[in-house]
C-alpha cells in the first residue's frame, strides 16, 4: 500500500512566479532506502513512485484523490524545507 503526503506547493523564489503555481502537492513515500549503484556511483531505488509528485488545486482535491485511490496520506501544512547543498567550487561558475 503506498504512503502519500500532502503538502502545499513551496513555489518558486520569485514572486511572480509563485503566483502562477499554488496549489497543493501529493509525493509517495520510498518504502526501500536508496542504495548507490555499483556502475555509476549515483544513488537510487527501484521504487518509481517515489519520484512522482502530482499538483492539485486545492487541499481538499488532493485529499479526496488519496482517499478513492486508497493510499494512507498525512497532511502538512507547511511545505517541507529543502537543503540546498553545493560546493565551494560552485560559485565560481
Amino acid at each position: 500500500m503506498a504512503t502519500a503526503r500532502i503538502f502545499p506547493n513551496p513555489g518558486l523564489a520569485s514572486p511572480v512566479l509563485q503566483r502562477r503555481r499554488p496549489g497543493w502537492v501529493v509525493e509517495w513515500a520510498s518504502h526501500r532506502p536508496p542504495r548507490a549503484d555499483p556502475l555509476t556511483g549515483w544513488s537510487g531505488g527501484s521504487e518509481a513512485q517515489a519520484y512522482v509528485q502530482m499538483r492539485f488545486p486545492t487541499r481538499e482535491a488532493a485529499i479526496d484523490y488519496c482517499e478513492r485511490q486508497g493510499f494512507t496520506f498525512t497532511v502538512q501544512d507547511e511545505p517541507p524545507r529543502k537543503l540546498l547543498l553545493q560546493s565551494y567550487a560552485d560559485n565560481f561558475r
